[in-house]
């Protein structure tokens, strides 16, 4: 067994193979064993095609319940346990640095906290990184050239699993609010921003870097409904260059 263990969780961004950074390409040429989540053993996730479009690295696939959306779920604490115990097998086997990808960056809502906090419970001898990758809200802002934040603004991050109250209570504060996973609450996010009188400038981003890619504005969503990874930015209303510092 190797005396130095190291899991680093890696973000890859979107999307955009290119949006992958100098650092996170280097270790995944340089990994042991690179792994991405996946949904189940046949299909090939988003994380993993970035992965091998920028790399050429082929990453083996650790299941997890992605789709599962009640909580902490027996479903997922097996999954989260199952995929700690590949992790440690890999180690066990000579791994020195193992790799684990993930969607936008992983220190913002993502299953490697999940899979680090398992290996680390089980052996303390394991050392975590995380390398930052773009997030989906910094791609869509600069597809939509939206500037995010300026000057004294607020930004509000908030997944619409939280609840449509969290978000229309960010929507009062009046800075910028960005909310994630949106597409199935789509139709009443929708209209919670033009009652709060701000739609104008709020923008949809879906499959950001992708072929099946979809930037628009949200008064220009026709059907009202998008895939479930979507991200929406309401900027606060801006007056005068240079109104908010």
């Amino acid at each position: 067994m190797s005396e130095t263990r190291t899991l680093i969780g890696v973000g890859v961004g979107p999307g955009d193979p290119e949006l992958l950074t100098l650092k996170a390409a280097r270790l995944l040429r340089t990994a042991d064993v690179v792994f991405a989540p996946s949904a189940s053993a046949d299909r090939e996730s988003r994380a993993e095609q970035i992965v091998l479009a920028a790399t050429g690295v082929q990453a083996r696939r650790l299941v997890f319940a992605l789709e599962d959306q009640g909580g902490a779920t027996p479903e997922r604490l097996a999954a989260w346990d199952e995929a700690a115990r590949t992790v440690l097998e890999t180690f066990d086997s000579g791994a020195e640095t193992v790799v684990f990808v993930t969607l936008g960056d992983p220190n913002v809502y993502s299953t490697f906290g999940y899979l680090a906090q398992t290996v680390v419970a089980r052996d303390a001898g394991v050392r975590t990184e995380s390398v930052p990758g773009i997030t989906a809200m910094q791609d869509l802002a600069a597809r939509a050239e939206v500037r995010l934040v300026e000057g004294r603004e607020t930004l509000t991050l908030i997944p619409a699993t939280a609840g449509l109250d969290e978000v229309k209570s960010a929507l009062n504060l009046g800075g910028s609010l960005v909310v994630y996973k949106g597409g199935r609450t789509l139709p009443d996010l929708a209209a919670m921003v033009e009652a709060s009188g701000r739609a104008a400038g709020a923008v949809l981003g879906t499959d950001l870097g992708l072929p099946t890619e979809c930037v628009s504005g949200l008064l220009d969503r026709e059907d009202g409904r998008a895939p479930y990874f979507t991200t929406l930015i309401v900027p606060p209303s801006r007056g005068e260059r240079g109104g908010a510092l």
